[in-house]
């Protein structure tokens, strides 16, 4: 009986390391393309590749270190920071084909004028801050699905086996905090809500078209602005890195999340 289990239980792990094989051989073997905003692209990472010019691709990006780990048989890294859904489609979605295996993408929040919310919350604090808030809010709401929508189609069209994998957006304040200086408690919770819009928006359209949600959200939490350890640049030079992912942010909170949906 004793040699029947022992030849069983190797058979097993026979088999195990068969099927991990396989599995890694698939891994190794896709073909993955990085598309989508700055969020993507690693701005406010440092560490920015030669003639990547304004699109600010930082090799700490998230899938500059996914492929780095995982070896795909092809990597095409497209996302461009202050990319919006017609730029995605106009002039990323050329580098996909039948044979991508694997396509990342964050955007939308370029389309609903995230950046001039924050510059006008920087620069005039409570009713036109929360207005331009409220405004941003409406267009995701209201605008923004159909952008989705438009580019999550065009993806599929262009890499009909691909597995799509979209990343969200993470709040960027801890409330309350440890800030002293800068935005009050009303504007940060106003600001963390429309980020909570976008990600609610984003991932409802991801749904309807087959696609995962990466929810970065969690993966943040306690490290948002005001926090203590803080993955997400402040106001810092040059400005355009502000409320953007740091090195810490993309490897810490980004790289996860994806690894975990790709």
């Amino acid at each position: 009986m004793y040699r029947y289990a022992s030849a069983f239980s190797a058979l097993l792990l026979a088999l195990a390391a068969v099927l991990t094989g396989a599995a890694s051989a698939r891994a190794a073997a896709v073909s993955y393309a990085a598309l989508g905003d700055s969020y993507s692209s690693g701005l406010g990472a440092g560490a920015y590749e030669s003639g990547a010019g304004a699109c600010k691709r930082s090799s700490k990006a998230y899938p500059e270190l996914w492929a780095a780990a995982h070896h795909p048989s092809s990597f095409v890294f497209a996302a461009c920071s202050g990319a919006t859904t017609g730029d995605v489609t106009a002039g990323q979605l050329a580098r996909l084909s039948s044979s991508t295996g694997l396509v990342s993408i964050s955007v939308g929040g370029d389309d609903a004028g995230f950046p001039d919310v924050m510059t006008t919350c920087v620069t005039s604090l409570g009713s036109t801050c929360l207005d331009r808030i409220a405004q941003a809010r409406a267009y995701v709401r209201d605008t923004l699905p159909g952008r989705l929508d438009t580019v999550y189609s065009a993806i599929r069209a262009k890499a009909p086996n691909a597995r799509v994998v979209v990343l969200g957006y993470p709040r960027l304040y801890q409330v309350p905090g440890d800030c002293l200086l800068g935005l009050g408690d009303t504007e940060r919770r106003a600001l963390d809500s429309a980020a909570d819009d976008l990600d609610t928006t984003v991932a409802a359209r991801a749904a309807a078209h087959g696609f995962a949600f990466a929810d970065v959200r969690h993966a943040f939490a306690g490290h948002e602005l005001c926090s203590k350890a803080p993955w997400l640049r402040s106001v810092t030079l040059p400005p355009e890195e502000s409320y953007h992912p740091t090195q810490a942010g993309q490897s810490g909170g980004y790289l996860p999340v994806f690894t975990a949906a790709a």
